[in-house]
Parts: C-alpha cells; structure tokens; sequence
C-alpha cells in the first residue's frame, strides 16, 4: 500500500493516508464514520487498490453488501490477488444469495488462498449453508483438520464457535457445550462471545439492550459474515494503519475531520 500512495502527488498522498488511517481506527466501533472517511479516500484515488479495499471493508462493515461487492470486485481486478475471495463470497451471503456463496467456494481461487483464506471460505460456506437450512451439511463443513487440530491459530477460536453454534442450532447441546468451551480456551482477544454463550447454557441471564429477535438474528450470521468479514477487517485494518501512517505527515486522532470532506 505505501507504495501504491507514494505514486501519487504528495500532498494528495498525504491526505489518502489520513483517511485511510481514520477508516482503520474506526471501522469496529464506528463503521459509519469509518464509511464517510472511506468515501473521501475513494472520491480523492478511486485507482489505487488499497482505497478500493479499504472502502469495501468499510461498506461491509455498514452492512452495504452490494457497494462492497463492487470495491472488492475492483481491488481485486487492480490486483490479481484471491486475498478477497471469502469477503466476496460472504456479500453474496449478505445480498441473500447463499447459493452464489457455495459456488464460489467451490471454484479453483479457493486453492490459492493461504491457509487462513482456507478457513475463512469454509466459514462463509459453512454459513451459507445455514442460510439455506441446511444445518447437517453446515456442520460437516466445518470437520476439517483445523477444527480438530489442537494448536490454536488466528482462526481457531471463530471457527471453533461457529461449529458449537451450527451444533447447538441442530440441538446437539451437550457437544456445542464443549466446543463453546474450546473455543473460549483460544480466544485470548475476546473475537467471540463463547464464555456468554457457555453462561446461558448454564442458565444464567444477561439484560442487554439487544432484543431477543435481534440477538437471533445476529447469531444466525456468526457462521460466516462475522468470521470471514472480522478477521479480513482486521489484518487489512493493521497493514492500513501502519502503511498509511508513514505515508501521512501528521498523526490523526478520532475527532479529525476528513481531509477533504464529502458534499
């Protein structure tokens, strides 16, 4: 990415950067503010990759699939890179269309994800799954050697958690205690809710402001848009930060405005 926003006049490379810094710090909790930053950035270098990425994040994590679809589309044309087959995938989930998902999960880009692009499409096409109420095949496509292994990935505990929730969906409780559990013991950053979810199960109650057809209906994407969509966001949020910030002459902090604001 530096080198993409070094090809551009300084001064406009300057004010990118600062966008794309605000985007990266805000997109987890402040996806709409971190929208508005991402479409400045757009609007100043629609033809730098990184942009196009950064503003298709951005749009996912506002929950605007199809803008998404179109910005990763764009990066990935820019590219020629697979690094954004699964988050594609999960827009086509988001867009209610699970059966381009599956396809997409079946095409040959698949193998030339790394290992942890392996398991985000899994994800994405274990959701997909669900999404079509087929709970069975979700579950089997989630048995993988990643899910048995006993070494704990970036990935491990998402995936862990999106296998008990697929197991406590088909009413297998007892074995999507234990995998809430696993997945609890490798979450060390707090990417899920396991240690909630083994508290309910014991029977103890939460109050949250989240009404309980919300907290379903959220529950029901964990098998994919979560998995696929947090941990791409947040590898791409911290290649951002970091090469964005040396491209940027001045730190910027949360209550900057956008260097060029949107009309």
């Amino acid at each position: 990415m530096r080198q993409e926003l070094q090809s551009l006049p300084k001064g406009l490379a300057e004010d990118v950067a600062r966008n794309l810094v605000m985007v990266a710090n805000l997109i987890d909790e402040e996806p709409e503010r971190a929208y508005a930053y991402s479409r400045v950035a757009l609007r100043l270098a629609s033809r730098v990759a990184a942009v196009r990425e950064a503003a298709g994040f951005a749009a996912y994590a506002t929950q605007k699939y199809s803008e998404a679809l179109a910005e990763f589309r764009a990066a990935r044309r820019m590219t020629g890179t697979v690094e954004l087959w699964p988050v594609m995938a999960d827009c086509e989930r988001g867009l209610g269309r699970p059966e381009r998902a599956l396809a997409m999960a079946g095409e040959p880009e698949v193998q030339k994800l790394d290992k942890a692009g392996q398991v985000e499409m899994r994800l994405v096409a274990a959701g997909a799954r669900r999404d079509m109420g087929q709970l069975d095949a979700a579950i089997v496509t989630l048995q993988s050697p990643e899910l048995a292994s006993s070494s704990v990935q970036p990935w491990t505990a998402r995936l862990r958690y999106a296998y008990a929730d697929a197991l406590l969906a088909a009413g297998r409780e007892d074995e999507a205690r234990e995998w809430f559990a696993k997945a609890l013991e490798a979450d060390k950053d707090g990417a899920t809710d396991a240690s909630d979810r083994l508290a309910e199960m014991d029977g103890v109650e939460f109050t949250d402001a989240m009404d309980d057809s919300d907290e379903d209906e959220h529950r029901d994407l964990d098998a994919g848009h979560e998995a696929a969509g947090d941990g791409e966001a947040e590898d791409a949020a911290e290649d951002t930060v970091s090469a964005a910030a040396d491209v940027a002459d001045e730190p910027s902090g949360e209550d900057e405005a956008p260097a060029r604001s949107a009309e």
